[in-house]
């Protein structure tokens, strides 16, 4: 009786240890993976030729691309006067608000009022036939505006040589234009992400403050300002020119209309049908203060006004274009970042709104269209133009269906340009910039830093870092703190990876980590240890082979464990290791020399495709034993008991 339950039992255990080894030989004879040229090759193939079910030819390769340049030869198929009517009307609505914001942001940017109108024209031509998104407004923004005119001037002095300051930023458009376009076209996006969400966030608010500390210049009349954009050189200058005559005219008109404009924001936001009153506060602000100026004469004692604004159409600026001499370089760094904000402030909005209507966005798409706007604008006497949220946002509650609500938009401002261009002689400067204070709230979002600090400390790290930044360095440096911060998180991660003690969920075959799961039992004699890293190398291979080792020798402690509890075999789960370079192979080879000095067995689970391709190469896997490769954590560790009762004769 007794030999037949032995004979069973070690039937049993050769089943078991013929199933273990049929696991084990998975893992190890798994075909080799692609070669890295390889997987770039088929990448770039799926992107620039996407899978198609119709049979390929010239006339259909033609036909495709041309609909994925030009959107609008897919939707404008089934484009009706419904919808014409509802663009029309968001059109008009858009182009009240948008012409005193271009002036606005013109004077921002240190050009003469016009090229801000010109950049509302060309621009939004380009993107209604070239865009995937039905709600974004195209123009000059803000932000983009200021990070123009503060890398430009330190190149040209704007005030001194101000034909030279306008033709470094065309050609600074130009390149923009074609970094954006290059992005797109080569599939690149994944640089705009290099500006992580909470960098965004910190960026557009101390630029938020920066722009509105500038507007004091108009807001009070100021003649000489400072050309630094840090909050000390501002509020110095502010403060300096506190201290010099300035007439009380100025800040009396902005202060009145800033007031009339948030009113008017105010009550558009507790009543959803009055959206309109928000969006023509502006234009109405532009008007009123102009009547009031001329009737009054103030221009005569102390209130500056716009006096002269060019109008036509759109001047050729070719010939303006500085693609020769010592400030291309300057103007490519300076038109790469431009394309990396613009980018990501214009991307982020449209995908706002996509959500919202639900349809998606192609990111590539915005890219190439963005690109050829800026470049045809550059030609066309426009500075770099993007996606507006302010105007988004009154485009979308205006009705829009389409981007021709943009053209619409275009074509007023042409008009505009046309016929209205001698009206806006008496403008007073305060006013435009009451209209961009009054648009600076919105790049402000509190809720959402106190929202990145409940969720990632080291996120609100990079969101202080380019906060800080902007404001008491330059624009520059604060995309550059917030970068490196981004670096420097991803870089401590990788150097330091988590790397957990797992432990089996009683009743069950599930290993989970014992630090998240105090309930999890640690199988007695068996270390079983998770790396949590996808790539097992140089920066992390010391760092983990001497954390496992320390914790070998804590467990092997004779002065702290029992007898019958000394540790026999580690296993090590590669479950989230994909990838292993020479590094990482020696790194393991070293841990199993020392582990098998102190007498313990080491086991490897679920490798991934390329680590145990690269381990089988480095004659790792022959070293250790193929039979200690398995293909789960349960596995590995049934297989060290086993293999411990043996042992013992058990």
């Amino acid at each position: 009786m007794d030999s037949s339950i032995e004979s069973t039992s070690a039937a049993k255990n050769a089943d078991e240890e013929s199933r273990r080894r049929r696991m084990g030989d998975i893992v190890l004879n798994t075909p080799e993976p692609p070669a890295l040229w390889h997987e770039i090759s088929v990448s770039i193939k799926e992107e620039v030729f996407p899978r198609s079910s119709e049979p390929f030819s010239l006339l259909t390769w033609i036909l495709s691309a041309a609909q994925g340049l030009f959107p609008v030869l897919q939707w404008g198929r089934s484009y009706s006067f419904k919808y014409f009517r509802s663009d029309f009307m968001a059109g008009l609505t858009l182009a009240s608000l948008g012409i005193p914001q271009s002036i606005g942001y013109a004077n921002l940017a240190k050009l003469d009022p016009q090229y801000g109108l010109y950049t509302s024209v060309v621009p939004p031509l380009i993107y209604s036939v070239m865009g995937t998104s039905r709600d974004i407004a195209i123009g000059p923004v803000a932000v983009v505006s200021l990070l123009l005119s503060s890398m430009v001037q330190k190149v040209v002095d704007p005030t001194a040589d101000p034909i030279a300051y306008r033709k470094l930023v065309f050609t600074a458009t130009l390149f923009t234009g074609i970094f954006q376009a290059s992005f797109g076209m080569f599939r690149l996006g994944f640089l705009v992400d290099f500006l992580s969400h909470a960098a965004i966030v910190g960026f557009m608010a101390g630029a938020a403050i920066v722009i509105g500390l500038q507007q004091l210049k108009g807001l009070l009349g100021i003649n000489h300002f400072t050309n630094k954009t840090n909050i000390v050189s501002v509020i110095k200058a502010v403060w300096v020119a506190l201290h010099q005559p300035w007439h009380y005219g100025n800040f009396l008109i902005g202060c009145v209309f800033l007031i009339f404009i948030l009113c008017a924001r105010f009550m558009a936001r507790r009543n959803k049908k009055l959206f309109w009153l928000s969006a023509i506060a502006p234009l109405l602000s532009v008007i009123l203060s102009t009547l009031l100026v001329f009737v009054m004469r103030a221009d005569k004692h102390g209130v500056k006004i716009i006096q002269h604004v060019t109008g036509g159409l759109n001047p050729s600026s070719v010939k303006q274009l500085q693609l020769q001499g010592p400030y291309v370089g300057e103007c490519a760094k300076i038109g790469l970042v431009c394309a990396v904000i613009a980018l990501t402030e214009a991307i982020a909005v449209g995908r706002s709104f996509a959500s919202i209507n639900g349809y998606k966005l192609d990111g590539n798409k915005e890219m190439i269209a963005m690109g050829f706007m800026n470049v045809a604008g550059s030609l066309s006497s426009c500075y770099v133009a993007t996606g507006s949220f302010s105007r988004t946002a009154v485009n979308f509650s205006a009705g829009c269906k389409t981007t021709v609500s943009n053209i619409v938009m275009a074509v007023t401002v042409f008009i505009a340009l046309q016929l209205l261009t001698r009206l806006l002689y008496y403008t007073p400067v305060t006013i435009l910039a009451s209209i961009i204070l009054s648009a600076l709230p919105g790049l402000i979002d509190v809720k959402e830093v106190c929202n990145i600090w409940e969720i990632d400390k080291m996120d609100f790290l990079t969101c202080i870092g380019a906060f800080l930044g902007v404001l008491f360095g330059s624009v520059e440096i604060g995309l550059s703190a917030a970068v490196i911060i981004s670096f420097a998180k991803i870089i401590i991660r990788s150097i330091r990876p988590h790397i957990e003690m797992l432990g089996r969920i009683q009743g069950t075959d599930i290993f989970c980590s014992i630090r998240q799961y105090p309930t999890a039992a640690q199988t007695q004699g068996v270390l079983l240890i998770r790396i949590d890293s996808s790539f097992l190398c140089f920066m992390n291979a010391n760092f983990i082979r001497e954390r496992i080792t320390r914790w070998v020798m804590e467990e092997c402690d004779p002065n702290d464990k029992k007898p019958g509890e000394k540790i026999h075999s580690v296993v090590i789960d590669m479950s989230t290791v994909m990838n292993v370079d020479t590094s990482g192979t020696a790194a393991v080879g070293e841990m199993h020399k020392e582990l098998l000095f102190l007498g313990i067995q080491l086991a490897i689970a679920n490798p991934g495709w390329q680590a145990i391709h690269k381990m089988k190469r480095a004659g790792l896997v022959e070293r250790i034993g193929g039979e200690w490769v398995f293909l789960t954590a349960g596995e590995a560790v049934r297989a060290c008991l086993a293999a411990k009762d043996a042992a013992c004769g058990c």
